[in-house]
């Protein structure tokens, strides 16, 4: 820490030297005319005598990521959004002024620079600089070449700087951005259209899952960050909204792993006149064609595994995966008392109060889901885990629903929608009953949504898609936090709280 602060006062004096000299180490606008792509596509097919026949002039700017200084000269390369360029600085051509402003440059300094292609002994495409302009001037250095930003909690913390040193971080976010492109074309062509729905919430509800509550002051109630959009969703279906679809942010007042983030995205779906099965279809569909556009590829690596997303996908109920993964008689699974037997035998912890539905369910998440590796619909969910699933026909007890497992971990949810009025708060009482019970995960009464539905709701089919997973499926990341630029992390400097609870109350002064 000593050394970075002396480093830190070095760059400091450096700052004091340029206003000195009459330059602003913080400059202003400066008009950019070319990418380093761009240089290296157009002009990286030339050979040294070409480039100096035809002089081509280039003005880009950029962030200094390597620099050497030969004391009258130095060569730099300057990275950009698209990329990296040589640059080539002689005292000769810049002349005193500029010359002294080379000599105050470190790598980390954003610069702009106006010059001429040419080539250099070694053979790499350069810019010979005539004018040298800075734009900002690095305080801190950046992490050093060879072991670089390497600590996983400081990349995430210091995304900036990640970014930066990085280039694979930077890819993967562009990467995020074609996806959720994709997935807005796929939809929109499909006859959905985009909506936005509250995020603040008087009553949460959607998913089974505990809120974040706020509090409005002017209105002097509470209100939670939801947890899901669904029930607004279903309200357009009601209101004549054939097809819609959300992609925007969740709040779960959950745990933090590599699954799981407590602000994440999702996108949401909603068809009329469709069910859980045009779903499956669907949702084949969608992924494909999005892995397509995408990674231009089917067969894909996530963590070792390999993942094949050709299809049909295949389908199977929770207990016909469970007894094909861990060998237990589909009939122990229908008996509270050998279904807590064959939890016991896989080492899977129940406690005494769960029912038969929550035990198969625990049973299926500890033994079976992780060694889903290729795409796989799971079916024939209980009620009791499904409070906004339409019944099946056949089976009353099982709802018309599927979670779908691709490389261990849930990737989407979905069902036929509950749209039965007098069914529906039946199961939001039941709901409302297993909070007072201590479930701080069970849904609340919502009477609105009720009411919506009383004024009917044709058969719907809806689903949810994480998107952080489908991103880290796609670009092959081990955690959500590598997919998200910003994930959720402890506090790191006590004054933060000092400072907010130092905020200013309605009526005082600021």
């Amino acid at each position: 820490m000593e050394e970075e602060h002396e480093l830190i006062q070095v760059r400091k004096k450096k700052v004091e030297d340029l206003r000195a000299m009459g330059i602003n180490p913080y400059g202003t606008r400066f008009d950019v005319k070319d990418r380093a792509a761009d240089i290296h596509a157009g002009f990286g097919g030339r050979d040294k005598d070409a480039l100096e026949a035809e002089k081509v002039s280039v003005v880009v700017a950029g962030r200094i990521v390597a620099f050497r200084s030969f004391g009258k000269a130095a060569f730099a390369h300057i990275q950009d959004v698209t990329g990296r360029v040589q640059v080539y600085m002689k005292k000769d051509v810049l002349g005193e002024e500029q010359a002294a402003l080379m000599k105050l440059l470190d790598i980390g300094d954003h610069i702009g620079v106006e010059g001429t292609l040419f080539r250099t002994k070694t053979d790499e495409l350069t810019i010979e600089v005539t004018k040298l302009t800075m734009l900002s001037k690095s305080l801190r250095p950046l992490p050093e070449k060879w072991h670089g930003l390497t600590d996983v909690e400081t990349r995430y913390r210091q995304r900036y700087v990640d970014l930066i040193v990085n280039p694979e971080v930077k890819q993967t976010f562009i990467t995020r951005n074609k996806i959720i492109k994709a997935l807005r074309r796929f939809l929109d062509e499909k006859g959905f259209l985009e909506v936005e729905t509250p995020m603040m919430q008087q009553i949460p509800g959607g998913a089974t899952a505990r809120p974040f509550i706020t509090h409005h002051n002017a209105l002097d109630m509470d209100l939670y960050l939801r947890i899901a959009p669904e029930l607004y969703l279903k309200r357009l279906i009601v209101g004549g909204f054939e097809r819609v679809y959300e992609l925007n942010r969740n709040f779960r007042n959950e745990g933090i792993s590599i699954k799981h983030n407590p602000e994440f995205t999702m996108i949401e779906f909603y068809m009329g006149y469709a069910d859980y099965k045009v779903l499956m279809e669907l949702t084949e569909e969608l992924i494909t064609s999005v892995a397509m556009e995408t990674k231009g590829t089917l067969k894909l690596t996530y963590q070792g595994d390999e993942v094949d997303l050709t299809r049909p996908w295949a389908r199977m109920s929770m207990e016909e995966a469970i007894a094909k993964h861990t060998g237990a008689p589909l009939d122990d699974l229908k008996d509270l008392g050998r279904a807590r037997a064959v939890a016991k035998a896989n080492d899977v912890h129940i406690a005494p109060d769960m029912s038969l539905a929550k035990v198969v369910n625990e049973i299926f998440e500890k033994t079976t889901e992780f060694k889903l590796i290729n795409p796989t619909f799971i079916t024939d969910y209980p009620v009791e885990l499904s409070p906004l699933s339409r019944r099946n026909d056949a089976n009353p007890e099982l709802v018309d629903r599927f979670e779908l497992i691709v490389a261990g971990r849930e990737m989407a949810n979905a069902f036929s929608e509950l749209n039965d009025p007098v069914d529906q708060k039946g199961r939001f009482m039941d709901q409302v009953a297993q909070r007072e019970k201590g479930d701080v995960e069970a849904q609340f009464m919502d009477e609105d949504y009720v009411r919506a539905l009383e004024y009917g709701m044709p058969p719907t089919a809806g689903e949810g898609i994480g998107i952080d997973r489908l991103v880290m499926l796609l670009t092959d990341s081990a955690s959500i936090r590598d997919v998200i630029l910003f994930p959720q992390l402890r506090q790191e400097f006590s004054s933060i709280r000092n400072a907010v609870t130092a905020v200013p109350k309605d009526g005082d002064d600021a």
